[in-house]
């Protein structure tokens, strides 16, 4: 029988907030047991394991950083959609690094079908690198970019990894521009067809 007041919601939410305080790696059934005061078998009620765990706390973590960007975009194109959106992005993952690493993780294809906030993340992601003339398949290659640049920065500023004494905004900036430039003149296979 479920433990009264656990929801698979409230298990996820909390699972969030430890992975924001711990990290991601070291979220577990066992720590969200303690968190709620209850034996590990109880949460079985409400996620199948640590690996649904860890799925739902990705869709979680995947809708809220959306729904940021989405605001951050909203009536914005072009570059200063893209200025919008890389903020909007690293802002999430420098203030939630537990819950961003969760967004990280491979989720089954099945799952992402039916999961609203993928979705809204592929329109929105999408919809704005389409103001630049893009198609398929130089979009593709685009998000590519996009997430491996705003990613691999995030991940090294979060470690301390920039070293440098230049500003690191500073830096993210320039970063950005340069995403833009790249983006204006693509070298794909889209604009040679157009």
């Amino acid at each position: 029988m479920p433990r009264a007041g656990l929801t698979p919601d409230r298990v996820t939410a909390a699972a969030a907030e430890l992975a924001d305080e711990v990290g991601f790696d070291h979220v577990s059934l066992s720590a969200l047991a303690r968190h709620f005061g209850v034996k590990d078998a109880s949460l079985y009620s409400h996620v199948k394991n640590l690996q649904d765990l860890r799925t739902r706390l990705a869709l979680l973590a995947g809708g809220e950083m959306i729904d940021r960007i989405a605001l951050a975009v909203a009536g914005r194109s072009g570059k200063e959609a893209l200025v919008a959106f890389a903020g909007a992005y690293r802002e999430y993952a420098l203030a939630h690094p537990g819950r961003y690493a969760a967004t990280q993780i491979r989720i089954d294809q099945s799952l992402v079908a039916d999961s609203p906030a993928l979705r809204r993340t592929a329109e929105i992601t999408y919809g704005m690198l389409r103001a630049y003339g893009l198609d398929e398949p130089d979009l593709t290659d685009a998000v590519r970019l996009l997430r491996a640049t705003f990613h691999g920065y995030c991940a090294l500023e979060s470690t301390g990894g920039f070293g440098a004494p230049r500003d690191v905004r500073a830096s993210w900036d320039r970063a950005i521009d340069a995403l833009h430039i790249a983006l204006e003149h693509w070298p794909g296979e889209s604009k040679k067809r157009g």
